[in-house]
């Protein structure tokens, strides 16, 4: 079975994780939303019944997390081929819309009621209702958090914070009511505007952190990390470098590297090297290696050692200089190039004119190649 088939036969499974969870959430959230609602109009509480509308708009972000996954299911074709995974990023942006437009709507009817108080009137019943709806909604957070840690579904794990925080937040309109039944002093107004609040904080939260994955963040340093260690259990690989990683959607990711080797291996070697350690990666990470470039080391050539020391030396001794790799030198030719990754605290231009100039002092008899590298991946 290729990589391709494994792949197609991991996001259908879970898919189906995501819809089934989806699915008991939208149930949950609508049968909670009446009850609040029923509760809210009978008490006259504004808190309770902004409470149903935020578990409302729960539901309706669990049908568009539906939604999303399904599209962003849909095989590669001639107009996309590398498929529609990015969907679920764009779901997750309309879904943190929905909820920043429910905390700003929310807060608008609080104030309407500080400014224009009504007496609330609970019920037994309807307090027993809420401290039920906490419960549920406890249980619910667990669950969906937890289904979507094990899939790797960023609006899973989203809802499931959100339903935790939710229980919260009914916690505090329970409490506000029953202050109010022992002392008449009505603060669910106020409590409206502190759910609200915290409503308008979770959606911009969600908005960002989508927006980060659209543009691209930093690939975590445990999945980096890993990868490294897999590509250098090879003896004749003396370090992977370079590493970027391309997500086209949850648990879709192709990646590129440089790995260095001896200058004595044949294209025959090398070949089979990078064969036998692209399907290590995949078999352990799931990261499809669509590039692996090599850059050559010297061997058996003491002078050359001795100059990539100095070199190494003079090149890390700025700050912003964060790794010097793939350094080889033809001590014949008089010949040298190397890439360095450098900071962002540094422009490209500026570095790349003071090491040009430092090795020119230091080695005027050299022709230099320094290629720049980003850091885009966290570097040793």
């Amino acid at each position: 079975m290729d990589s391709n088939t494994n792949l197609a036969t991991a996001e259908l499974s879970r898919d189906k994780v995501i819809v089934r969870t989806s699915i008991i959430g939208i149930l949950t959230n609508v049968l909670l939303a009446a009850f609040k609602a029923a509760v809210g109009l009978l008490s006259n509480s504004i808190a309770v019944t902004l409470d149903a509308v935020n578990n409302l708009s729960d539901a309706l972000s669990s049908i568009i997390t539906i939604v999303g996954t399904k599209l962003a299911g849909k095989q590669p074709d001639k107009k996309h081929p590398l498929g529609y995974g990015r969907i679920e990023y764009l779901s997750a942006m309309v879904v943190a819309g929905i909820v920043l437009y429910a905390g700003i709507t929310s807060a608008v009817e609080s104030v309407k009621k500080i400014i224009h108080p009504e007496a609330a009137d609970y019920s037994v019943v309807s307090l027993v209702i809420i401290g039920v709806a906490i419960v549920v909604k406890l249980v619910l957070g667990r669950f969906v958090k937890g289904q979507g840690e094990k899939v790797n579904s960023g609006s899973l794990i989203a809802s499931g914070s959100d339903a935790t925080f939710d229980a919260i937040l009914s916690a505090s309109v329970l409490i506000s009511a029953i202050i109010f039944l022992l002392t008449k002093v009505s603060l669910e107004a106020w409590v409206g505007v502190v759910i609200s609040g915290f409503i308008i904080k979770s959606g911009i939260e969600m908005m960002m952190e989508t927006l980060d994955e659209i543009l691209g963040s930093r690939a975590d340093k445990e999945t980096t990390d890993q990868i490294k260690q897999l590509l250098t259990q090879d003896p004749e690989i003396r370090g992977a470098y370079d590493l970027i990683l391309h997500n086209y959607g949850p648990d879709r990711n192709l990646g590129s590297v440089h790995l260095e080797l001896p200058d004595t291996m044949t294209v025959q070697e090398v070949d089979r090297l990078t064969r036998r350690v692209e399907a290590r990666v995949y078999r352990e990470t799931g990261v499809i290696l669509t590039g692996v470039g090599v850059y050559s080391y010297n061997t058996g050539d003491t002078e050359a050692a001795k100059l990539q020391n100095a070199v190494q030396e003079l090149v890390l001794s700025h700050d912003w200089a964060l790794q010097m790799h793939g350094f080889y030198v033809d001590t014949e030719a008089k010949d040298m190039r190397f890439d360095v990754v450098l900071s962002f605290e540094i422009e490209v231009k500026e570095a790349l004119s003071t090491l040009a100039r430092e090795l020119k002092a230091a080695y005027p008899e050299y022709t230099v190649q320094i290629a720049p590298d980003v850091d885009v991946s966290v570097t040793e």
